[in-house]
């Protein structure tokens, strides 16, 4: 007769089993810590939170915000969420017109925050290499490169001629690097790309609708030479050498561009550039950074460029306020129209010699009297 040992299926092992060792699901349950949840501030709710606009039934009583006035109602502008009041000149930066569609000022739009540019975001920012000799850790000091830069001058002055000059990059890359971080950071707090040429989108204009002979206005054709001077611009900018140009941030007049070096008189800056559109479609448009590419005297078939989505450091350039003299005086650059191989294009160039730390102005109503400037600083 078999001895009377238990079977680990009897009920005794099994009730003990059960009492001294929990289940595999049950230890699980039992000795991992629970995920640790994490909120996020009350800020960041409040700005991402939908919000319905609710009409007051007077708004007679309406006082800027910035002032504490009421004074000039048609320059009231009233937010969209906080349903607060501000002059259009005592918002900061300034509102030059009225809005087309909802406005939110910006203590309730909130400000994006950028990241750091490292030196590897920088160059992936602007679409460069990262092997570039000129960011390389073992590259030649400044003085090196400066004393290889220097010519010697001529001895006997000529005439001037009025030729398109390439601009003169900042010789110190760590220099270049933080000239670039700060277009990066200022494109990227707009929610832009990097575009240094015109973009042709479907559901816009095509490009064979940028035709310079459509131009029923006035348009330069661009001789030899100062294409070779484009080109070579170009070509310098691919490899990661742009203008001596700073973007900064100012409280009344938002993102602003400043001389980092000095500019001499008929330098090239920059190309206009965005997404080419009809005027038409873009009529209605809020868009404050439109610039007329060709005017063929029809709406229909007249193009412009919109730097609201792609674009470069010619978007952040500012206006002058060309209804005073002194405005009229700040102006140092300017837009000019050219016939590049049969295609308009716009070209940011310099009036006068520019100094370091000078702010680059131009008249936005070079072509068309139709953007208020009158609040311009």
């Amino acid at each position: 007769m078999a001895p009377g040992t238990s079977s680990p299926s009897s009920p005794k092992l099994t009730s003990f089993i059960h009492r001294t060792h929990a289940p595999h699901h049950i230890r699980k349950k039992t000795f991992d810590s629970p995920p640790v949840k994490k909120y996020r501030s009350m800020e960041d709710i409040m700005a991402r939170a939908k919000y319905a606009v609710v009409e007051k039934e007077d708004y007679g009583s309406l006082m800027c915000e910035q002032c504490g006035t009421g004074e000039k109602p048609e320059e009231l502008l009233l937010c969209d969420k906080c349903d607060k009041g501000f002059h259009m000149k005592c918002v900061r930066p300034i509102v030059v017109r009225i809005p087309i569609g909802s406005w939110i000022c910006p203590k309730c739009s909130g400000v994006k925050k950028v990241k750091k540019f490292t030196q590897r975001r920088i160059l992936d920012f602007f679409g460069l290499p990262r092997d570039l000799p000129d960011f390389r850790r073992n590259n030649s000091s400044s003085r090196d490169a400066q004393r290889r830069r220097r010519r010697p001058r001529p001895l006997v002055l000529q005439k001037k001629r009025r030729r398109l000059l390439p601009f003169v990059p900042t010789v110190d890359p760590a220099r270049r690097l933080k000239q670039m971080a700060s277009l990066a950071s200022a494109l990227t707090a707009l929610n832009m790309k990097f575009c240094n040429s015109l973009t042709y989108s479907l559901g816009m204009a095509p490009r064979d609708a940028n035709q310079a002979t459509f131009e029923n206005g006035g348009m330069q054709n661009l001789n030899k030479e100062d294409t070779k001077t484009l080109e070579r611009c170009i070509a310098m900018t691919k490899r990661g050498k742009f203008p001596p140009l700073m973007v900064v941030f100012d409280s009344c007049q938002g993102y602003t561009v400043e001389a980092d070096g000095p500019i001499k008189d008929m330098t090239f800056l920059a190309e206009y550039t965005g997404d080419v559109d009809f005027i038409k479609n873009r009529e209605t448009d809020d868009c404050d950074s439109m610039m007329t590419l060709l005017l063929s005297g029809s709406t229909a078939t007249s193009l412009v460029a919109c730097a609201d989505k792609r674009g470069n450091i010619a978007r952040f350039i500012s206006g002058i306020n060309n209804h005073t003299p002194d405005g009229k005086k700040k102006q140092n650059c300017k837009c000019v129209r050219y016939n590049v191989n049969e295609e308009s294009r716009v070209f940011l160039i310099a009036t006068r010699d520019i100094s370091k730390g000078e702010r680059l102005y131009y008249d936005y109503n070079g072509y068309e009297n139709q953007y208020p400037t009158q609040h311009f600083v």
